[in-house]
């Protein structure tokens, strides 16, 4: 083979490797942007602006409150259930306190108290003992939406993680929650709970 030949093939062989890489790295910036894009989406909670029945935070926390959860990995194994008892008080016409007593499926117990105070524009505000600043919520419609940077206690150490938290009510006496958990941007898992109001006169 001549020299002309072997240097027209290296040349001819350089480009068609630098078209796959070329083309690789096309691919491989398009499927980064859709993760981006697909890990930034959010639900816009102006949504449920016309969803009925509206919720009346001070009328559904009020009282006794049954709650049926679990939490559930990335892949959507469950790793741990729950139930939790509320006691929701209120301080005023502003506070809102509840007093969660949770009993988890491997038999320990834990508890977190709530104050939620409605601000003058509507909007909430949250502290609780594990929560670190304070949690921020709007209701729109049927549904509260709230976020929330949490003290995690998993064994021996601690770890602080964002909460992004829906509430959605299904009548007077029925709320549905799914909150999903994040660190550094990445999805840990997500909580589902089932609250159900007592009837005044068992409270």
């Amino acid at each position: 083979m001549s020299k002309f030949k072997m240097l027209y093939g290296s040349v001819i062989e350089g480009k068609k490797k630098a078209h796959r890489s070329i083309a690789k790295l096309t691919v491989g910036l398009g499927l980064s942007a859709m993760l981006l894009t697909s890990g930034c989406a959010t639900q816009n909670i102006q949504a449920y602006q016309s969803t009925t029945p509206t919720l009346d935070m001070h009328e559904f926390f009020s009282g006794q409150i049954d709650g049926w959860g679990m939490f559930q990995g990335r892949n959507g194994e469950v790793k741990k259930r729950f139930y939790v008892d509320i006691d929701a008080t209120h301080e005023g016409d502003d506070v809102i306190v509840l007093n969660e007593k949770f009993s988890w499926a491997d038999g320990t117990k834990s508890q977190r108290i709530w104050r939620l105070t409605e601000q003058t524009d509507g909007s909430w505000k949250g502290v609780a003992g594990d929560v670190i600043g304070e949690a921020t919520g709007k209701v729109v419609g049927n549904t509260l939406h709230w976020n929330y940077l949490l003290e995690l206690l998993v064994e021996d150490k601690t770890y602080k993680v964002t909460f992004d938290d829906w509430m959605y009510l299904i009548n007077e006496d029925v709320m549905l929650n799914r909150s999903v958990m994040k660190k550094f941007g990445v999805e840990l898992g997500s909580v589902t709970l089932s609250m159900h109001r007592k009837p005044s006169d068992a409270n």
